[in-house]
């Protein structure tokens, strides 16, 4: 009997068989409040009506046009809706399947546009799993242990993580900027330097902000010598932290922008955006693939951007998200083991610690696990797992907050 590889192993023990919006239903039907969305990918909830009723149609039209052999409609009216969207500037994409493909999409792009072999990324950065990808990962040695040799060429530069220094976000900021002209002078010289990959959140490295006095300093950096800024929007896009796009937050002004997860609802697209200016250096045949852009996800997309518009969802993920970080704030002020909570809009992160201020990925996952068997499901990041994160649908209402909220206390009550 075939069964699923041994090392997949599951964050919780459900087997869904339906989701409605913020939930998931296993095969007796009991529900659960699902506050993972798949990673962040479910952004308009499970099975969206308006995305359920787009997919459906454009499969008894067209399931797949392959789209460097013919055009079809969904793509085009996506690229289309995409501009009203994409920060100034970008008017240009490429779209593929995965983050790791579209990573890796923006590092081709930027070693042809400028000739430069190098790149900088920053710790605990996740940019996803495929060699270059796992090549560019800091946020833990998971995901590229074992698989040396990995590509050469990339440099990582400290991000500004105050919990992780034990400083404020101004000393985390000056001394991750400092230490980047380090980097700079000492690994990896301006002129050999194609690209700065930086997340506007830490995802997988434990849900930590940037800064804006940080991502100008890489701006001014990168055009200084000439670099290309790329922003990774995979998790932080869509509406996710409350504004579009997360570097919104803090000026962020990329030269690419790399989107997947929320961009379809649940269907595997992703893609980067640049301007015409510099996509049109990359090498011709270098951007292609057999399934990106393919029909279906884009219509989803497209319906995605709809509900996203007529729903109000990225002022509903700013207003839900201030109110689930006072209810966590609330139980972090009740347990030590709990130091700090951290996030924007939908995308809030619960750090353990131990008695003696070390990361505690153990209480995390007691927590995890005691939530999911109290009908919460929930996930863990962190260079430790020590980071219990909340990610809900944009979809998520005021008493699913609430809900959401209550069963955390009483999981962090039963599990410390």
């Amino acid at each position: 009997m075939a069964q699923l590889s041994p090392v997949l192993k599951q964050a919780t023990p459900v087997v869904a068989t339906r989701g409605e919006g913020v939930y998931l239903f296993d095969a007796d039907d009991r529900r659960y409040l699902d506050f993972t969305a798949g990673i962040g990918v479910t952004s308009t909830g499970h099975c969206h009506p308006t995305v359920v009723a787009a997919a459906q149609e454009q499969v008894g039209r067209l399931i797949h046009g392959q789209y460097t052999t013919v055009l079809h409609e969904p793509l085009l009216r996506l690229v289309d809706r995409m501009g009203e969207v994409l920060p100034e500037g970008l008017d240009r994409m490429f779209f593929t399947n995965s983050g790791s493909e579209a990573i890796e999409a923006a590092l081709r792009l930027a070693r042809q546009a400028t000739g430069r072999p190098n790149v900088i990324t920053f710790h605990g950065g996740f940019h996803g799993r495929t060699v270059a990808a796992a090549s560019m990962t800091s946020s833990g040695t998971k995901f590229k242990a074992g698989f040396a040799p990995l590509m050469a060429g990339v440099q990582v530069s400290p991000f500004p993580d105050p919990g992780h220094f034990g400083w404020s976000q101004d000393e985390a900021t000056a001394f991750a900027l400092k230490q980047l002209d380090y980097t700079l002078q000492t690994l990896s010289q301006p002129d050999d330097t194609a690209a700065f990959f930086v997340e506007p959140v830490l995802g997988e490295g434990g849900y930590v902000p940037a800064s804006t006095e940080f991502l100008a300093g890489l701006r001014e950096r990168a055009d200084r010598h000439g670099i290309l800024l790329v922003v990774d929007e995979v998790q932080t896009g869509w509406g996710r932290t409350g504004k579009f796009w997360g570097g919104e937050h803090f000026g962020a002004r990329p030269d690419v922008l790399v989107t997947a997860k929320g961009l379809a609802s649940g269907f595997p697209l992703s893609g980067i955006a640049a301007s015409n200016a510099l996509m049109e250096k990359a090498w011709p045949g270098s951007q292609g693939g057999t399934y990106g852009g393919n029909a279906v996800a884009c219509a989803a997309a497209v319906a995605t951007l709809d509900v996203i518009e007529s729903e109000g969802l990225v002022a509903n993920a700013e207003q839900r998200g201030a109110q689930l970080r006072q209810a966590l704030e609330k139980v972090a002020g009740q347990h030590d083991a709990i130091t700090d909570v951290r996030g924007l809009g939908l995308m809030l992160g619960n750090e353990f610690r131990d008695a003696e201020g070390k990361p505690d990925g153990a209480a995390a996952a007691r927590v995890q696990s005691k939530a999911a068997e109290l009908g919460l499901l929930l996930l863990t990041c962190g260079p430790w797992s020590q980071v219990v994160r909340f990610i809900p649908a944009l979809v998520v209402d005021e008493k699913q907050v609430d809900d959401a909220a209550q069963l955390w206390a009483e999981a962090v009550d039963a599990a410390l």
